[in-house]
């Protein structure tokens, strides 16, 4: 990353957030190259500002004019105003960095009416640890070099991949929405844990270990994980009769089904996106 330049952040939520964070702590940017701005939340930049010693303003022209990047990270059906309040500043110049589940880079291409080069990243939440799986993809007009760019920039948050576009639906299905399965695992094994008498304390550590564990287990390890599960599940035993019920009430069933329909919807969801910014232009 060049230490000159200057990235502009177009929304401030708890992405932008996590973003900004990780930049800072890899020294990727220092905060006087990073300025943010908002629809209206003025209290909202201040924390920023106060936090990270970022630059902030709700002035678009003066958050985009020295921009070399800019990140996109509004909420995807304010896509719409929210490009055409920036436009006007762009240039080609610039890359654009779009967080914005569902917005293909087309549709933004048009809202920019610019050939501009512009990169669709999906990354999760958990950027906020730095720990996100996150899948980038290159619009018409992007680079390499755009891509090695963006991938080093969110790297500083977690994993990084390379995917096309067309993949991003189902990356959003995956990885995207991923944390929120496990989460629901978590819940059901915490209500469990309550009903077999185990304090809730004591059970959220073992329980959360238990997910690290295998998580590190699944990374480190060359086996598949049918055969990981294989070796903890001996003949006639209690890992046996607990798969067991799992396997009577459709588990894996359920899990791939959960992944396909959040999928589906990722692609619903862009197709509305498309045909709303069409309506409104």
């Amino acid at each position: 990353m060049k230490k000159k330049q200057k990235i502009a952040f177009i929304g401030a939520g708890s992405m932008a957030e996590a973003i900004i964070a990780g930049m800072l702590q890899q020294q990727l940017f220092t905060p006087e190259q990073i300025i943010v701005t908002n629809r209206s939340n003025r209290q909202r930049l201040q924390e920023l500002h106060e936090t990270y010693g970022v630059q902030v303003t709700h002035n678009k022209q003066e958050a985009l004019q020295h921009a070399d990047l800019i990140l996109l990270a509004i909420k995807p059906k304010d896509v719409t105003e929210g490009v055409k309040e920036i436009a006007p500043f762009v240039n080609t110049s610039q890359l654009v960095i779009s967080v914005l589940a569902g917005v293909s880079t087309d549709t933004l291409l048009q809202l920019f009416n610019k050939s501009m080069a512009i990169v669709r990243v999906m990354p999760n939440t958990s950027a906020a640890i730095g720990k996100s799986a996150t899948a980038i993809a290159l619009g018409e007009y992007a680079t390499d070099i755009h891509r090695d760019l963006v991938q080093e920039l969110f790297e500083t948050v977690g994993l990084v991949v390379l995917v096309e576009e067309a993949e991003i639906h189902a990356v959003t299905g995956l990885s995207g929405s991923g944390p929120a399965y496990v989460y629901y695992l978590v819940e059901a094994m915490e209500k469990a844990a309550t009903e077999i008498g185990l304090d809730k304390d004591v059970a959220k550590d073992l329980i959360l270990q238990t997910i690290i564990g295998a998580a590190e287990m699944l990374k480190s390890s060359t086996k598949h994980p049918a055969t990981l599960r294989k070796e903890v599940t001996s003949p006639g035993g209690t890992t046996e009769a607990g798969i067991k019920v799992l396997e009577n009430y459709n588990y894996q069933e359920a899990m791939i089904s959960c992944i396909k329909q959040a999928t589906k919807r990722s692609e619903q969801m862009g197709e509305q996106l498309k045909e709303h910014v069409l309506n409104q232009k």
